[in-house]
């Protein structure tokens, strides 16, 4: 459905859906070999039991529910994983999991925990925002590592979230946009948010949606861009 095969040799780091919002144990596999062979990063991508709609709508559960179907989603790709002599290196939660997270502290509590206490302990991926020092001490009191990211090819509201898919401007399709956003953060730290406001954010990481066209197009103008900076 995405770009995987283009995208794999340019990233460093590839997530990898688990089978609850997309993919299936076979695509799991191939995925994870396409991996090995460009040396790249598997991060597991769980999400909610979503298939129809790509995880991308919010299913109601407890906490308690939601890092287990975070624990069970990283379980299965780390058993194919290691039949393929890789490991799972970080999680980073898919779609409407993601953004809930974000939105509840509680939600996120969870899942640090979750991923805190599966395969051995497994940084939590989230998104980078002004409250970076917040998710910090939360995830010094749980003992989790995370890692922040930032978004190449999407667009953000006022607050530093990002825009909810049903708004006009929450993925960026043209190159160029998507080439501006990365430049803007690369060359001074900041974003732009939908109404112009300044975002500082200080992210490890920087994603591209492999089902995002534009996103992938630019790729290698987007390393540069890193590289130069």
């Amino acid at each position: 459905m995405g770009f995987d095969a283009q995208a794999m040799p340019l990233v460093d780091m590839a997530n990898i859906a688990c089978g609850f919002h997309a993919s299936d144990p076979l695509t799991m596999a191939r995925t994870v070999e396409l991996a090995r062979e460009h040396a790249v990063e598997v991060g597991a991508h769980p999400g909610y039991p979503d298939l129809v709609g790509f995880g991308r709508r919010s299913i109601a559960c407890s906490p308690d529910e939601a890092a287990c179907m975070l624990q069970y989603q990283v379980g299965a790709l780390q058993a194919i994983a290691e039949s393929r002599g890789m490991r799972v290196t970080y999680v980073k939660p898919h779609g409407a999991l993601y953004n809930d997270m974000m939105r509840d502290d509680r939600l996120m509590r969870a899942l640090m925990a979750a991923a805190k206490d599966v395969c051995g302990g497994l940084p939590l991926m989230i998104q980078a925002t002004a409250r970076n020092d917040h998710y910090r001490d939360m995830a010094a009191a749980v003992g989790v590592e995370l890692l922040f990211e930032a978004f190449a090819d999407r667009g953000y509201d006022r607050d530093g979230l990002l825009l909810p898919r049903s708004q006009a401007g929450a993925v960026l399709r043209d190159s160029e946009a998507v080439l501006e956003q990365v430049r803007r953060l690369a060359g001074e730290g900041q974003l732009l948010s939908v109404d112009g406001r300044p975002l500082p954010l200080t992210p490890d990481t920087l994603c591209v949606h492999g089902d995002n066209e534009a996103g992938i197009a630019v790729l290698r103008q987007i390393r540069r861009v890193i590289s130069d900076a």
